[in-house]
Formats: structure tokens, C-alpha cells, sequence
């Protein structure tokens, strides 16, 4: 599956879960009510600093431009990967300026390894 133009090939959201689980990209970082980031099955709580973002994947429906979502692929300092997913438009998983301020503040680090 090794894309040498660097398109991003998918076009949809649960082809990309899919593939990412199939590399071992199965849990996900989400932010608690208390606006507090965790990872999946996991007790730490996640400063941005802590986190980069490997990669995101946006996705827009074709008859609804409520049907948004993104999806990010973060690794932490530690080294394990999950991913981050979100709706976006009217409605988002997460209300509150909390999640995106949190967002804009995780580090950058875009890799080839996730151009399928």
C-alpha cells in the first residue's frame, strides 16, 4: 500500500480506521469532561506537549456538510500511537473551546508513513 505521490487515497473514514488498525493504531487519545486528554484504557493525562500529530485525514460528506469529521493520528512521548477523532461544522464531539485550543497546541510532525 505504499503511495510514492503522497495522495492520500482514502475517502473514508472507517477505511482509514481500518487501515490504521491493521498497523496497530487501535486506541484513541479523547478529552474527558473534566477537559482533561487521555489515552484509551489509560490513566495519564495528557499535556500537548506531550503529544505530535503524525498525520490528519478530513472527511466531508457528500449530501450533508454536518457529516465532517477528522481524524488524527498522534503519537506520545512514550511512543504509543492512537488517534484522535472528531466531528467538526455545527456539531463536534467536544463542546467548548477546551478540545481545539488543545489541539492547536500539540506539535506537528508530518510522516510518510501514514500516505495511503
Amino acid at each position: 500500500m505504499e503511495n510514492p505521490e503522497n495522495i492520500d487515497r482514502m475517502t473514508t473514514l472507517s477505511e482509514v480506521m481500518r487501515t490504521l488498525s491493521e498497523r496497530g493504531i487501535q486506541r484513541e487519545f479523547r478529552m474527558n469532561e473534566n477537559c482533561e486528554m487521555k489515552f484509551e484504557n489509560s490513566e495519564k493525562v495528557y499535556q500537548p506537549s506531550e503529544l505530535v500529530i503524525l498525520k490528519t485525514y478530513r472527511f466531508e460528506g457528500d449530501s450533508n456538510p454536518d457529516d465532517n469529521a477528522v481524524l488524527y493520528v498522534v503519537k506520545d512521548d512514550a511512543g504509543n500511537r492512537g488517534m484522535i477523532i472528531d466531528s467538526y461544522g455545527a456539531d463536534s464531539n467536544y463542546p467548548g473551546e477546551e478540545f481545539d485550543k488543545f489541539l492547536r497546541e500539540i506539535p506537528i510532525l508530518e510522516s510518510d508513513e501514514f500516505n495511503f
